[in-house]
């Protein structure tokens, strides 16, 4: 079908298959994005339903959409539910039987297109329909979406809340370099813009300077909210940047256990290992099974270098933990039986103590080529880990990250 166009009312009937084409659920509906600057509108992805979840599927997944229907390049899905996000227009919900003067829209027709880096889909046409009482059958006429500029049309000061819109599928990191190219104040709203999650991704992607003047000016509700997105680390390191009183009202109110994590966390001295630390990880008991175990990475939410090994204690399971026995690696539980016991094969690595220097954190992962390494206090209980990533981030130079993002020519669309 590629050059041809394709109706919003025929996608939307099209079973959603899996890279190997069997079918796992169907197309519902499709997600545009208002065009930069008034440009022509881009299809974002379909809402489809598969195991009875109304589901998000980025066009950027799809390796083909044809008769037959939408194809996934690859065999995993995101099973999230989908929540429309600030900026997106739905077809179906919102463009679809929309009056535009006396006509009403009674379909949109898809074409591909190629900006040089991508191929993606944007609207080309719309179809109207006219009643009267004189005619009760319908008339129809095919226009160009320029002709019914005011379907795709933003709210006002929605420029900000569809730029958040197209930052939505972008890594983080990238997404940081087209915000810090930003003026002050169109960053500002920008983040107000985007959902806390996203937000809460891209302050980890920032020096904590400019995360404390991003997020100034907002309610002390929606910065909390924000905030508890973060990963325990970058958050420690945000918190201990913030003037003393306003660090005070934002552990008031936070959640009670997160609060306390954190004053636990700003306890340690800067440049040691304590205050690089995680204590978000993944503890389980002796008892536990290699399956539970992989049940347990297998969520998307863990960080990759968090679920690449799980760390086996003595309860109490939660930081500070128990005696700490040892570890079990990703690969080792894809080589043992569901059923065998993590008690049975976890490994005596070294661990550390929270008053270390960085720069020995640093030489520790190396010595023994790590992705993380838990640390422990003097009664051996676990605290928690690092992971090379954060040691990375703090042992790198300077400004690494503005370097990156000038050498890699990421800059605002």
């Amino acid at each position: 079908m590629a050059g041809d166009l394709i109706y919003a009312f025929r996608i939307m009937r099209l079973p959603l298959l899996d890279a190997g084409g069997a079918a796992i659920g169907r197309i519902e509906d499709i997600v545009l994005i208002p065009g930069f600057k008034g440009g022509v509108p881009r299809v974002l992805g379909f809402v489809a339903t598969s195991q009875r979840r109304r589901i998000f599927v980025n066009a950027n997944r799809l390796g083909s959409l044809d008769s037959e229907g939408a194809r996934l390049r690859s065999w995993d899905v995101d099973l999230n539910p989908f929540k429309p996000k600030v900026g997106e227009i739905l077809v179906g919900r919102d463009i679809i039987d929309k009056k535009v003067g006396d006509e009403t829209v009674s379909d949109v027709a898809l074409r591909p297109a190629n900006d040089g880096k991508q191929v993606y889909w944007e609207p080309a046409k719309v179809r109207m329909a006219r009643r009267s009482m004189m005619r009760p059958r319908p008339s129809y006429r095919l226009v160009d979406v320029a002709e019914v500029p005011s379907l795709f049309a933003m709210e006002a000061g929605g420029e900000m809340a569809a730029e958040a819109a197209r930052l939505r599928d972008m890594h983080p990191s990238d997404v940081a370099g087209v915000v810090r190219a930003l003026p002050l104040a169109q960053r500002k709203l920008l983040a107000a813009a985007m959902d806390d999650e996203r937000l809460a991704d891209l302050l980890e992607e920032l020096p904590e300077a400019e995360q404390l003047r991003i997020i100034e000016g907002l309610d002390i509700e929606r910065v909390v909210n924000v905030l508890e997105e973060m990963e325990y680390d970058d958050l420690a390191d945000l918190l201990a940047e913030m003037p003393g009183e306003q660090r005070t009202r934002v552990l008031e109110a936070m959640d009670e256990e997160d609060a306390d994590v954190m004053r636990r966390l700003l306890s340690y001295e800067e440049g040691t290992a304590g205050a690089l630390m995680t204590p978000d990880i993944v503890i389980m008991g002796t008892t536990a099974t290699v399956a539970e175990a992989l049940a347990e990475i297998r969520d998307p939410e863990w960080l990759v270098s968090i679920a690449a090994q799980v760390f086996v204690v003595q309860p109490p399971y939660k930081p500070p933990t128990g005696n700490y026995l040892g570890v079990v690696h990703f690969q080792r539980l894809l080589r043992e039986p569901p059923a065998m016991e993590l008690g049975r094969i976890f490994e005596q690595e070294p661990t550390i103590t929270p008053d270390m220097p960085e720069r020995e954190v640093a030489e520790r992962l190396a010595s023994y080529n790590l992705l993380s390494v838990g640390v422990c206090d003097e009664a051996g209980r676990l605290l928690g880990a690092i992971t090379v990533d954060d040691v990375l981030d703090r042992t790198l130079p300077t400004g690494w990250r503005q370097r990156r993002r000038v050498n890699s020519g990421a800059v605002p669309r």
